[in-house]
């Protein structure tokens, strides 16, 4: 999934708080994740209008994974870059990339899934047409599979 800058269509810049440097001086992987949350959740809530106290539909995490690629540390401000790599009826799968000011080349990139359900009965729900038009925004197209010629 290696990525550069140019590939996400969406950005939000969230700086890194003293806390969250470990006791080697870097950012603790944990938060790596805590950054995906964010510029996911902030993308659903400002663009998308999910209702995070009174929606009927809400996201759950259904799965996730983070490479890591150069270690950020505090002070340095985190442009989270957002894309959507499949929008299902009911789920969605995020590609989040990190990059540090001015880098091209992301120091951690990971996805993430959301299933979107029905806050009372938590049972999986259709994504609410606002969310969904707000996710086609950012939606990336398909690589077309590569064609291999036949060996003769």
């Amino acid at each position: 999934m290696s990525t550069r800058r140019a590939d996400y269509p969406h950005f939000l810049a969230i700086p890194t708080r003293w806390k969250d440097n470990d006791v080697y001086g870097h950012v603790n992987n944990i938060d790596y994740y805590s950054f995906f949350d964010t510029v996911i959740n902030h993308y659903l809530i400002t663009v998308g209008e999910l209702d995070i106290h009174r929606g009927t539909v809400i996201g759950f995490a259904a799965e996730s994974h983070c490479r890591y690629l150069k270690s950020l540390a505090y002070p340095e401000v985190v442009d989270a870059g957002l894309r959507v790599a499949k929008l299902g009826n009911s789920s969605v799968r995020y590609e989040i990339a990190l990059f540090r000011a001015n880098d091209d080349e992301p120091a951690a990139e990971g996805w993430f899934v959301h299933v979107f359900v029905d806050r009372d009965t938590q049972k999986s729900s259709p994504i609410p047409d606002s969310i969904r038009a707000a996710l086609a925004q950012i939606q990336t197209p398909v690589s077309p599979p590569i064609t291999v010629p036949a060996i003769s």
